[in-house]
């Protein structure tokens, strides 16, 4: 039996939850999402708790994904996601205009990206004291659909990976990323 898929989802006052032939829709203050439902597995609403249910051993793989992906769009129509990355290095920087972020990040041209629909940015310069780095800028990306806000996060990662013995580049903030010593004399 899946363990994940075996554990209810309490649902939130202000949550309704739409199951169709195919897909849920998940209604909440932030907004609306659809999670699609994979063959095999069942969705119903008991006492506030949407329960995922399959029809049989052979649909076991896909019973704990259900019922995550389902978790995920009621976080995310409640509370909503949040990612940081760190743009790390001397004259690399972020300009934000609307949906459109360019970046300076040492090639010989601005880089260019589009925010898609449903995924906010803010920028925020960070100069305290005892950094390790001095020259850091950090980009707080928010959304309500985990998946499409992970792959942008990827996408910017993408852009200019972190060097392995500087470590300059657009980095995930919550990771720890080991340098590379150098040449240093022996």
């Amino acid at each position: 039996m899946s363990r994940i898929g075996k554990k209810p989802i309490q649902l939130p006052s202000g949550v309704s939850v739409t199951i169709h032939e195919k897909e849920l829709e998940i209604k909440g203050p932030k907004g609306t999402l659809k999670t699609p439902i994979p063959n095999g597995i069942r969705f119903k609403i008991e006492d506030g708790k949407l329960i995922a249910e399959r029809e049989s051993d052979e649909y076991k793989a896909l019973h704990g994904l259900a019922r995550a992906l389902a978790n995920n769009a009621v976080i995310g129509v409640t509370q909503g996601f949040t990612r940081q990355m760190d743009i790390v290095g001397v004259g690399y920087k972020a300009d934000i205009q609307g949906r459109k972020i360019i970046f300076s990040l040492g090639y010989s041209h601005p880089v260019e990206y589009i925010l898609p629909e449903g995924i906010e940015v803010k920028a925020e310069k960070d100069n305290a004291k005892g950094s390790i780095n001095q020259y850091q800028l950090t980009l707080t990306l928010t959304g309500i659909d985990k998946q499409k806000l992970g792959q942008v996060c990827a996408e910017l990662n993408r852009l200019r990976k972190p060097d392995a013995y500087k470590g300059k580049g657009i980095r995930y903030a919550d990771r720890v990323y080991k340098l590379k010593p150098g040449k240093a004399g022996k």
